[in-house]
């Protein structure tokens, strides 16, 4: 009796997914990598913050000052209230340092698939905003009770400018540390953005050799 023989994704990343991946070293790589495979094979994943999100998109459009952010820690199941509890101080401090409420202004995005040494990359800002002085920021919220790691900011700021014109045209990349409420804005010159590019590209390549191996 033959078993069903299940045909290997090919390998893929979210921006998140890689990101914490270059930000790892040594065979924490390669087991995080087997983890994605195979929750890519299961189909399974669950993302916890997303009332999240949404709470803080509409206290930005209604101008209120944390009336959803703080709600929502009320609403949620209570096995995901510590996780909101322990986040909204630093969603607070981030929606407080977006200034005069009625200057700010959500806007719409778009994700990109990019190509990082053969590695297909999904681009996927969770916030995107226009301000009335005519600045314009792509967003990524990062939740991970750790710090992130500096790679993992370069690679997180350099792929969203470099795919930024089918993002948000004219937009600025932004990173928010959501748990500690810090907002990181890395800019890199022409010569820098060459270098991550090359790094990135083998990265790339040593993820989805990764990916390939057989579990």
């Amino acid at each position: 009796m033959h078993m069903p023989v299940t045909e290997s994704p090919a390998p893929y990343a979210t921006l998140l997914a890689f990101a914490r991946y270059v930000g790892r070293s040594g065979p924490a790589k390669a087991s995080f990598v087997g983890g994605l495979r195979r929750q890519r094979l299961s189909q399974s994943g669950f993302n916890p913050h997303g009332s999240l999100i949404k709470a803080l998109k509409t206290d930005i459009q209604w101008r209120t000052p944390g009336t959803h952010l703080t709600q929502v820690v009320n609403d949620v199941k209570p096995r995901w209230r510590p996780l909101y509890e322990a986040l909204l101080p630093g969603a607070l401090s981030y929606l407080d340092s977006l200034g005069d409420p009625a200057q700010v202004h959500l806007a719409q995005s778009r994700d990109a698939l990019a190509v990082v040494g053969g590695l297909p990359v999904k681009i996927n800002p969770q916030l995107a905003l226009r301000y009335d002085d005519g600045r314009s920021e792509a967003v990524r919220l990062y939740f991970d009770p750790e710090p992130p790691a500096e790679e993992a900011l370069l690679a997180t700021a350099h792929l969203m400018e470099r795919y930024m014109d089918q993002v948000l045209p004219h937009a600025s990349a932004v990173i928010v540390d959501v748990r500690r409420g810090l907002v990181h804005r890395p800019s890199l010159d022409s010569r820098q953005a060459a270098e991550v590019e090359r790094w990135l590209a083998g990265e790339a390549a040593a993820f989805s050799a990764m990916w390939l191996v057989p579990a």
